[in-house]
C-alpha cells in the first residue's frame, strides 16, 4: 500500500447494548460547507464553500422574525429571484444528516455562491443565494424536519465559467461505483495477505449504513482525527445502532488520501485487514462516504461500513 495515505480496519461484534450519537457537523454553516466540499459522501459532484456573509445572516433573522424571505432578501440587498431558503428544525448534533438526507441537491447546487443563518433553539432558518446575474434559483421551503421537500436546484447558467475547483480534488463517484468494484471481487474470490476467500454472496448498498459512514467521514475531516472511535468514545456498532439498525455484526474500513473510488477500495484490497473485512462471506450490506478534511489535514477522509443485519 502506498505510502501517501493510511487506511485502518475494525470489525466489531453485536454484543454491546450502549449507543450514543452520530457524530457529525453539529451547526448548519458547517453542515451545509461539509455537503458541498464533500459532494453529500459521494452521491453528486463535490463543489466549493459558499461564503459566509454576515448580511444573509441578518436576512435570515428577519425571515424567522416573520418577514417573508423575499422581502427580507430585497431589503438586505440580494435579488429575490436570486435567494433561497430553508427551515431546518433539529435536535442538536443531526442538522448535517437532515440536509444529507432531504435536502442534498439544495445546498450542492453549483450556481450558489454565499450563506447565510440563524440558530434559535432547535430551528435553524439557512438563507442561500446565487450570482446576481444568473437565472433564478428556487423558491423558498418551510417545513419542519426531518422532512425538507425541495424543488430541483437551478439550471446551469451556460455563459458563466464554471466555479473553480475545490483546493482537494473530489472523486466524481456513487455510492452504486464502490458497491460495483466491491461484488466483483467478492464474486470471483479473492487472497487478503495469507489467507485465501472463496467467492462471496454480493452486498447490497444500505443508505443508512452511506448516512453513518457519511457522519463519520464527516467528523474526521472536521476535527482532524483517524480513527475507528469518534470523539465521544463510539465505535462503528455505536453509530450503526445509534440510528436504529438492527445488527449483528458491523465492520468498518477508513482511509486518508485517496482521490478515487478505485484508488480506495484497491488500497483496502491491498491491506490484508481490510481485504478481509470485504470478503467478509457474513456481511450482507454495506454504506460507503467521504468527506474534505477541513482542519490540519485537507485531503478525503473515507469511510466503509459493513453489517450483517438482524433476521
Amino acid at each position: 500500500m502506498s505510502d501517501s495515505w493510511s487506511a485502518r480496519a475494525l470489525i466489531v461484534s453485536a454484543c454491546v447494548a450502549a449507543a450514543s450519537a452520530l457524530a457529525s457537523a453539529t451547526d448548519p454553516l458547517s453542515a451545509v460547507q461539509t455537503l458541498r466540499e464533500g459532494g453529500c459522501g459521494g452521491v453528486v459532484p463535490a463543489t466549493r464553500a459558499l461564503r459566509h456573509e454576515i448580511g444573509l445572516d441578518v436576512v435570515a433573522r428577519q425571515w424567522a422574525e416573520g418577514t417573508a424571505l423575499a422581502a427580507a432578501a430585497e431589503r438586505g440587498g440580494y435579488p429575490s429571484l436570486a435567494t433561497a431558503g430553508l427551515h431546518v428544525s433539529s435536535s442538536d448534533g443531526t442538522v448535517l444528516e437532515v440536509l444529507r438526507r432531504s435536502a442534498c441537491q439544495a445546498v450542492t447546487a453549483a450556481d450558489l455562491r454565499a450563506l447565510g443563518v440563524y440558530r434559535r433553539g432547535m430551528d435553524s432558518w439557512i438563507v442561500m443565494t446565487a450570482d446576481y446575474r444568473g437565472a433564478p434559483v428556487p423558491a423558498t421551503v418551510s417545513r419542519t424536519a426531518p422532512t425538507i421537500p425541495w424543488s430541483a436546484p437551478p439550471p446551469p447558467r451556460a455563459a458563466t465559467p464554471p466555479p473553480p475547483r475545490a483546493p482537494t480534488p473530489a472523486p466524481a463517484i456513487s455510492a452504486s461505483d464502490a458497491l460495483q468494484l466491491v461484488n466483483d471481487i467478492r464474486s470471483r474470490g479473492t487472497r487478503c495477505g495469507e489467507r485465501v476467500f472463496a467467492p462471496a454472496p454480493p452486498l447490497a448498498l444500505s443508505g443508512t449504513l452511506g448516512n453513518v459512514a457519511l457522519g463519520h467521514a464527516a467528523d474526521m475531516a472536521e476535527h482532524d482525527y483517524f480513527e475507528h472511535r469518534d470523539l465521544d468514545g463510539g465505535s462503528p456498532a455505536d453509530r450503526v445502532r445509534a440510528v436504529g439498525y438492527r445488527e449483528r455484526l458491523v465492520g468498518e474500513n477508513i482511509a486518508y488520501g485517496p482521490k478515487s473510488v478505485q484508488e480506495v477500495v484497491q488500497g483496502w484490497l491491498d491491506s490484508p485487514g481490510h481485504c478481509e473485512n470485504i470478503m467478509d462471506p457474513r456481511f450482507a450490506e454495506m454504506g460507503i462516504a467521504y468527506a474534505t478534511g477541513r482542519s490540519g489535514r485537507h485531503g478525503l477522509y473515507w469511510v466503509q461500513v459493513l453489517a450483517q443485519p438482524q433476521a
